[in-house]
Formats: C-alpha cells, sequence, structure tokens
C-alpha cells in the first residue's frame, strides 16, 4: 500500500463519530470564535502605566511586568513553515503563563522589513518593494492570528513604516552627534568635544588632524574634518564587499565561501569604498565585559566574546629599506600586531594584506638584480605583480582567504623591512591569508612558530629560524612548532630571551621594545567597525545632506523623516556584473529633485546634496524593542518613564532590558552586537535607563523534516514523494530520503497552513511544544500530529459528555485522595516545566492527570469540578482556544487568559509511601512499600514480613540489622 509521505494525515474515525466530539471541524470553528472575541474584546491589550496606551492599568498596577519578544520575522513572500513558529509559539506559552500567574506582560510583534529581497523582487518586476512588503506582512500577520498567539496588536509596526523609522533616522543623528570619551570610557555629545577643545583643555586624537597644526590655528573647514572624524558615525573610504551585479555592497555573511553574492551568486569583490561606519569598536570593552551580567547561555556569550576577538600583545614597529634607485618605501614604517613579541627574532619576512593602505607608497618601481622568481608572480615589474595579485585577492572571500588549507600564495614588493631586534633585513610581501580586518593588516611572519608562516616560507624558500625549543624527537620538516618551551636563538648585544618562558620572554622583549621606541604593549580585537551604507533603494535614507565643502550636514529633527523618494528604476548600475573596478550608483543618486534639495539649516536658505546610499537592514532591528513600548508617540523615540517601567534595572548591579527574548542562534552575534552598542550609546546620552537590551536570551532550536534527492543528487518536493513497502519514489523513480533544516532549499517544507487544516491550532501549537525543550532542535514528523490531536480530544471528553454536549463537571463530587495527589503533581510539574521552557515537560504532566481521571471516571461518572478546572487553565497557555471553550462551558464569563493560574499544595506533593531495598548481606533481594515516616523498626518488621526476605532469614543467625529510614534495610547474617 503506498503513502505520500510527510503529509498530514487526520485520524480516520468511524461514521458513527459521537455528534459532540473535539473534531478538526469543531476545532476550526472553536478556535475562529473565539480569535475574533479576543480582537473585538482587546483581550491581550497590555496597559502601560502612563500616556496613550495607559487604559485598564489599575488592574495590573500590582504586577509585576513581565516584556517577553521574538526576534521579529522577515516578512517573506513564502511565509511562515513549521520552523518559524517555534520560538513564537515559545514565547507564547510563556507570556500566557506569566499573565495567568499575576504578570502584568507584554508581548508584541513586529517586522523586518528593509532589505534585498523585497528590492530584487522590485528590479525583476518593477513592482515597488512597499507593495511587495506589506502584502507578505499581511499573509505572515493571518497566519499568527491563526496560531492563536497573544501579540498586542496595537503595538504592531513595521521598520518600513515612516512613523518608525523617522526614529531610526532620530537615532543615528544622536550617534553622528557623539564621540567616544576614553577617559569617561562613554559617548559624550559632539558639542562637549568642540567646548574643550576651544578651551584649550584637550587635542584632537591621534590620526584625526591631517594638518599637525594646533587647533586654534585651523580654519572652519580643517576644524569640521577634525570633529567629523571623532564622532561615533563617520565617514571613511574602506575595503569592502563590492558586488557589481547587484551593484551594492554586501556584508560578510552575504558573501558565500567561494566569494560569491548569496542572492543571484554573482561575484564579489575586495575594494575600497567611501563608506558610512559606527565606532562600534569603541565600545569592545564594555560589550565584552557586559556579557557576564546578562542570562544567557555561555555558547552564545562564546560566540560574542570569539567575534570581539580581544588579544593583548604589542605593537611593533619595522622601518622600511626601500628601493635604493627610487627611493620608494624609504622613511615609511610598518607597524604589526602580534600576540607573540616573544618569537620576534624568529621573523624572516613580513607581510601586509593586498588591501593595506601601505603597499602602494611601498611597491619598487622595479625589481632588485637577482630577484627570486618565486617572489615576483611572473611580473616584469613589482606594480604590475602587485597589481595582479591585488585583482585576485579581491575576488575571494575572507572565509576562503582563512582557509587553512589552501595553498599560500602572493608576491614581493620589491623592498625590505628592518627587524628591530637584530637589524635583519625581511622581504614585505603581500599575501591573501592576511586580512585588513584584524590587528594592523600587517603581520611579522615566524614560519617557525607558525603553521601558516611555515607553509608560505617552503612556498617561497624562505628561511626558517625556530625561536621555542622543540621536543626532542620532533621532526623540522613536518611543520612549524606550536607548543610550550623554552626561549632560544634569542639574544642580541642588549637582550637575551634564552632560556626564558613565554610570559616571560614576553614581557621582557616588549619593555626593551617600548625603551627603544620601536614598540608597545597593547590589546587589538577581531572587531571592526560596522559598515553601514549599502547602495539600495529600500532602506531607511541617511538624514544626512552635503554643503558646497561635501562635508556631511545633520537634517534637524524637525525635518524627519526623510522619506524615500519614488523612483522609476530600483537597480543599482554599474558598468559590468564582474569588473571589480566599477563604480556604484545607487538607484537614489537618480532622483534628481530629491537629490539636490534647498534647506534653511540655521544659516539661510542653501542648496544641499542628499546622502545617496541607504542604511543597512541591521538598523530597524536595532532598537525595534523599544518601540514596542508606544509605537504612536510622535514626540519621542520612547518615553523614559515607559522605559523605567519595562526595561530598567531591577536593582544594583542589574542591567535592565527585556525578560526574554528568543530568536534563532544564526543572529548570535551581529544583530545582537548591533543592537547592544546602540543601546550602549543611548544610555550614556541619557535616552535610556538600561545598560542592555536583552536581560535574557534564548535561541531556539531548529526543526527538521526529511528532504529527498534524486539520482543527480537535486531536491525533490517532499509533498510529492510517494513511499511504498519503505521505498520512496518521485514521479515513479526511486529516491534516497535525509534529514535536513525545513525550509525552500530542501524542497521539504510543511506550513503551518496545512497542519491548522488538517487538525486545528490548538493540535499544532501541542504538538510543536511537546516535542523537546525550547532550545533543543528536534525533528518534524507529521504522522506524529495525532498523538497531540487525542490529548486534546481527552481532556475535553473530561469537560463535555460527547454524546450530549452537556458539562460532565460537578460542584459535589469531591476527589479522592489519589486524584488530589495527582492534581497537584500535574499543577507542580506543569509549572516547572512553563517555567522553565520545558513545555514537553509540562505537556507530560497533563497527560498523566488527563489519563488518570479517564480511568479514575468513567463516561458516566461526573468529575470534581475543583479537578476539572484546573486542568483547563493548565492547558491554556497551550491550547488556548481549547482552554477558553472549556473555560466558557464550565460556567465562567471571563476569558481564561487572566484566571489565575492554579497553584500545588504542598501537602498533597509529600509521598504517603515511599519503597525501600531491602538487602541480605548488602545484595538487593526485594523491595518493600513502608509509609514514608516509617522509623527504622517498622522498617526492620516490614522486611521481616515480604515472603522473600523470610526464607533468606530462615535458619540463619543474624548478626545485625542497619534500617535506614526511607532508604533500606540490610540484614548481615553469621
Amino acid at each position: 500500500m503506498s503513502q505520500t509521505a510527510d503529509q498530514p494525515n487526520v485520524e480516520q474515525v468511524p461514521g458513527d463519530v459521537p455528534p459532540h466530539r473535539y473534531t478538526p471541524a469543531l476545532a476550526q470553528q472553536i478556535e475562529l470564535s473565539w480569535q475574533d472575541r479576543w480582537e473585538a474584546e482587546g483581550t491581550f491589550h497590555t496597559p502601560n502605566p502612563t500616556g496613550r496606551l495607559s487604559e485598564g492599568f489599575d488592574r495590573v498596577a500590582d504586577r509585576p511586568k513581565f516584556f517577553a519578544m521574538d526576534m521579529f520575522p522577515y516578512p517573506s513572500g513564502a511565509g511562515l513553515h513549521v520552523g518559524h513558529p517555534l520560538g513564537y509559539l515559545g514565547t507564547d506559552v510563556t507570556s500566557r503563563f506569566r499573565r495567568m500567574d499575576g504578570d502584568n506582560v507584554l508581548h508584541p510583534m513586529g517586522y523586518d522589513a528593509f532589505g534585498l529581497p523585497a528590492e530584487q523582487y522590485a528590479v525583476q518586476t518593477g513592482q515597488h518593494p512597499r507593495i511587495t512588503t506589506e502584502a507578505n506582512i499581511a499573509a505572515i500577520s493571518a497566519q499568527l492570528r491563526r496560531l492563536g498567539v497573544d501579540h498586542d496588536q496595537r503595538r504592531t509596526f513595521a521598520t518600513v513604516d515612516p512613523g518608525y523609522y523617522k526614529w531610526t533616522q532620530w537615532i543615528f543623528l544622536q550617534i553622528f552627534g557623539s564621540w567616544f570619551d576614553e577617559d569617561a570610557n562613554k559617548a559624550r555629545p559632539i558639542e562637549e568635544l568642540i567646548a574643550e577643545l576651544d578651551a584649550g583643555t584637550r587635542e584632537p586624537a591621534a590620526g584625526t588632524n591631517p594638518s599637525g597644526r594646533p587647533w586654534a590655528e585651523l580654519d572652519e573647514r580643517e576644524r569640521r574634518t577634525v570633529v567629523d572624524a571623532h564622532r561615533l558615525a563617520y565617514l571613511n573610504e574602506a575595503p569592502v564587499n563590492w558586488c557589481p551585479g547587484l551593484g551594492t555592497v554586501l556584508s560578510n555573511e552575504e558573501v558565500t565561501p567561494d566569494g560569491r553574492s548569496e542572492r543571484g551568486n554573482f561575484p564579489v569583490f575586495r575594494r575600497p569604498l567611501k563608506q558610512w561606519m559606527m565606532r562600534i569598536t569603541a565600545y569592545a570593552d564594555r560589550l565584552l565585559g557586559d556579557l557576564d551580567r546578562l542570562d544567557w547561555s555561555d555558547s552564545l556569550k562564546l560566540m560574542q566574546r570569539n567575534w570581539i576577538g580581544r588579544s593583548t600583545g604589542a605593537r611593533i614597529r619595522f622601518g622600511v629599506n626601500g628601493d635604493e634607485t627610487t627611493g620608494s618605501g624609504s622613511g615609511e614604517t610598518i607597524e604589526v600586531f602580534t600576540t607573540r613579541p616573544d618569537t620576534l627574532f624568529g621573523a624572516t619576512y613580513v607581510v601586509l594584506a593586498p588591501e593595506h593602505p601601505l603597499v602602494g607608497e611601498l611597491t619598487a618601481d622595479a625589481w632588485p638584480d637577482g630577484a627570486d622568481p618565486r617572489w615576483t608572480g611572473g611580473a616584469a615589474s613589482p606594480a604590475e605583480a602587485v597589481r595582479e595579485y591585488q585583482r585576485q585577492a579581491s575576488r575571494r572571500s575572507e572565509l576562503d582567504r582563512q582557509d587553512a588549507g589552501r595553498e599560500k600564495t602572493g608576491v614581493w614588493l620589491g623592498v625590505s623591512a628592518v627587524n628591530p631586534v637584530n637589524g635583519r633585513e625581511l622581504p614585505v610581501f603581500i599575501a591573501d591569508y592576511v586580512l585588513t580586518g584584524y590587528g594592523t593588516g600587517a603581520i611579522m611572519a615566524v614560519p617557525g612558530e607558525d603553521q601558516r608562516d611555515w607553509e608560505f616560507a617552503e612556498t617561497f624558500g624562505l628561511e626558517i629560524v625556530p625561536t621555542v625549543e622543540r621536543p626532542e624527537g620532533f621532526d623540522p620538516d613536518s611543520g612549524a612548532w606550536t607548543g610550550p618551551g623554552r626561549m632560544i636563538n634569542s639574544a642580541n648585544d642588549e637582550i637575551s630571551l634564552d632560556g626564558l618562558d613565554k610570559a616571560a620572554a614576553i614581557a621582557r622583549v616588549t619593555d626593551w621594545l617600548v625603551a627603544r621606541g620601536a614598540g608597545e604593549s597593547t590589546t587589538t580585537y577581531k572587531l571592526r567597525d560596522w559598515l553601514f551604507s549599502r547602495q539600495r533603494y529600500w532602506g531607511e535614507p541617511f538624514p544626512i545632506v552635503y554643503d558646497e565643502d561635501d562635508l556631511p550636514v545633520a537634517v534637524p529633527q524637525s525635518m524627519l523623516p526623510v522619506l524615500l523618494p519614488e523612483v522609476d528604476d530600483y537597480s543599482p548600475k554599474t558598468f559590468s556584473d564582474d569588473d571589480a573596478d566599477s563604480a556604484p550608483e545607487p538607484p537614489l543618486s537618480r532622483a534628481s529633485e530629491w537629490t539636490t534639495v534647498e534647506l534653511d539649516l540655521g544659516d539661510g536658505v542653501r542648496k544641499y546634496r542628499r546622502e545617496t546610499n541607504t542604511m543597512p537592514n541591521w538598523a530597524g532591528s536595532c532598537w525595534y524593542y523599544l518601540r514596542y513600548l508606544d509605537p504612536g508617540d510622535d514626540t519621542q523615540m520612547v518615553d523614559p518613564e515607559l522605559e523605567r517601567y519595562w526595561m530598567g534595572p531591577r536593582g544594583e548591579g542589574d542591567t535592565g532590558g527585556v525578560d526574554l527574548y528568543v530568536g534563532g542562534v544564526e543572529h548570535a552575534v551581529l544583530h545582537l552586537l548591533y543592537a547592544r552598542f546602540w543601546h550602549k550609546v543611548l544610555h550614556d546620552l541619557g535616552h535610556v535607563s538600561s545598560e542592555e537590551p536583552f536581560r535574557r536570551l534564548v535561541n531556539q532550536g531548529y526543526i527538521s523534516a526529511y528532504a529527498y534527492t534524486d539520482e543527480r543528487g537535486f531536491y525533490v518536493q517532499a509533498s510529492e514523494v510517494v513511499e511504498k513497502d519503505g521505498t520512496f519514489f518521485h514521479e515513479g523513480k526511486p529516491v534516497n530520503r535525509e534529514y535536513g533544516k525545513i525550509g525552500k532549499s530542501l524542497k521539504n517544507m510543511v506550513t503551518p497552513d496545512e497542519m491548522i487544516g488538517a487538525y486545528g491550532a490548538d493540535t499544532f501549537r501541542v504538538y510543536e511544544m511537546s516535542t523537546g525543550p525550547l532550545e533543543q532542535s528536534r525533528p518534524w514528523e507529521t504522522k506524529a500530529v495525532v498523538g497531540s490531536q487525542r490529548l486534546l480530544q481527552r481532556i475535553w471528553r473530561v469537560v463535555v459528555d460527547e454524546q450530549t454536549g452537556a458539562v460532565r463537571a460537578a460542584d459535589d463530587v469531591e476527589p479522592a485522595e489519589a486524584t488530589l495527589r495527582a492534581l497537584h503533581r500535574a499543577i507542580d510539574g506543569v509549572r516547572d516545566g512553563y517555567g522553565t521552557l520545558r513545555f514537553n515537560i509540562a505537556i507530560a504532566r497533563i497527560t498523566e492527570l488527563t489519563n488518570h481521571l479517564t480511568q479514575t471516571y468513567g463516561a458516566e461518572t461526573p468529575v470534581p469540578r475543583s479537578v476539572a478546572e484546573p486542568l483547563v487553565l493548565m492547558v491554556g497557555p497551550l491550547a488556548p482556544h481549547l482552554a477558553e471553550e472549556l473555560w466558557s462551558r464550565l460556567g465562567h464569563d471571563g476569558s481564561s487568559a487572566w484566571a489565575p493560574f492554579p497553584v500545588a499544595e504542598q501537602r498533597w506533593l509529600v509521598e504517603d509511601t515511599v519503597q525501600v531495598a531491602v538487602q541480605v548481606n548488602g545484595k538487593v533481594r526485594s523491595q518493600v512499600s513502608v509509609p514514608a515516616d516509617a522509623d527504622a523498626a517498622a522498617l526492620e518488621a516490614a522486611a521481616r514480613a515480604d515472603e522473600k526476605i523470610a526464607g533468606h532469614l530462615e535458619g540463619a543467625t543474624i548478626r545485625r540489622v542497619v534500617a535506614v529510614p526511607g532508604r533500606l534495610v540490610n540484614f548481615v547474617l553469621g
């Protein structure tokens, strides 16, 4: 017999279905009815303590607050598959439980709606991205409503709403209008920096004053340039992932390991472009340190720590000898950062990243006589070799460049640098295994102690000088030695590291470098400043214009939002899809009437040019949790009183923030780092009281399902696969079955709509929550959903007579002790399951109680109301529509969502009897059941009365009896 694989398989029932049975059809009817009622009555409207959403706060004024939220979805046209609701249902069950348990619960939802997918669809079809986006939002909103989630719909918004991105632009202006005071370790308004510079109490930071003249001698334009270089949001020419085929810059996450765009599979190049940057690196230490104060998993914290990548070591300066003929490179200095300055004596060459800004200045005009052909790349001149190598490197992604298994490549610049500890001349190469994104973008290569350097040295015939003592038997041809050992080959006339261990050697050589002005101890980070520009249409416009000096000027708050103009063509323009040297032409640059504008910014009407890049889609998701507090407030980003109520610290040492934040681990790094950075800036400037945005964070697991591949290895639609005698077929041909994460690429999507149509939303909810703790990944098995359906049918039968529809609960029926014990154990277990996000545990306890009631009270026996009502309330967070219907039939007018959650009585949790092991000469021979409070004498008496034990004791000499109440009895025989 054949059957379509992985499709809803509704339980087949006899033709004589009882008229009041809980069927999928009845479930649909109940669910739609209650969803309409919730909306009409505002059941889940959460009152604020003040402002326009404060109606009804008196009802909850004495309750503690609880703010739960999800990482909000991007409104894809494909809608939700069954993997998406896992987190949404987890927060819904939690928020419902917390509301019933006495909290004032805020559980909102919004949409992260700017981004490349809608824009690419607009490029292909000509349809405005807003139309596509709004249609997708409507579809997903309908799916979430059908799931019965308890979102306060009054607080819903999308990042594309002008009333929302007005405040995204406002936050950008706060960051643009700030600088980071290293002495105070916080952001301060830029006006305070200017005042200190004017007063002479502060000098411009290193690298911000190209002229080198005192502040007082600078003209107005020079002063503005110095100030702009201090800002937390600043313009900088930086190497970026440039994708000509998409006409935009891409983040690292949007580039595949083989150096192509994730969307469209276009070539991606590394090239310098002038971009907006965010100075997130100024907050690196705080972003690291405050992780310890957050209720996040250790693995999540580790990912953040690794991304920030704090390293302590030394910055060392290598003077460049240059080309004797042309003087190229003379007087230049290469700075490297190393965590192992103790190995400096083993440095035999220097490597720059291909994009390093010094490459052009250091490259010699001609190869010296006798240049090693391995070093020249076969080029006629260093400039030609460098140009070709840079072109090749630009086609490789950072992941590819860091692949340890890749063959090492590079070219010599034709110059040498001088090792400060021994005067040795070190050839200077560029190689793509060195990245601009770490340290200084340059390394001192120590092939004796670094495997990548060793491989490069072997390829290019460079000397390898060991500086760490090798263990006996180590083969010097096998590679670098990266283990511990005493220092060797590390001495000059002034300093010797020989015989020292690593720590002592680092300290000694660093002191020596500092004393000679050749280096200093320093800390560096893998974290780079945040590239904040995109050459796209569908994003937030920058609230920035440029004046006649081409310097950026902030648009005043009164002119926000800066709205996106209408355009005829949404596609960025480039000369070629694979031309690394092509330049971007953002769609907004062609909106000439919008781009050039006359404004009065305080000094009369002048002509300005608008910024034509847009913000990345990360911007809107950096702060949306704050806007949930009152999305209709047009006067401020957030009311400080509301922020203190919902987000404020609970006490000394607490960071404050959202009480429960749930989302996928794919956002474990960048989204969270960016949001934390923005929040800390807002905290420094006094706009929020909380130091962190998310106090507790949980990553929900993935849901996997069967996927099928044909003989070519291509995925086929799982819904079209047929199983026959244990073999799987697609269009009559056999296919292979495997497990994979549910999604479009594996063609194994199952939608909530299918499951709800077959079983009802409550059955779907219970099944998803029954498959494991929230953080755990789990398989999807459509056929197993019927088990959750049967559980809800049994709960229905506990309360409702399937033949008559009458309520079976009776006030005058007293529960037996066994039922009371089963009830209160269930309450205790369900509370624990909900509180720890182990919803499967709660479902197991509900199942046990339901089975007990089904077995104890037959179809004709009334069920005690004092047991039926707690059961209904316990199932409410999981199956809210069913609970509402049963609660109503039990005679209650109000929603069960606001009914108090049952509390277990401790006396019914205490065991009345316990099983005690009985041993003879230390070996367990039997078990006896005794009262939980039985003393030693009672234990011994019960053990002697046991037939098995009596047989072992007959005729034997009992030397000693050990009786431990509640644990064991041991007869020691002679």
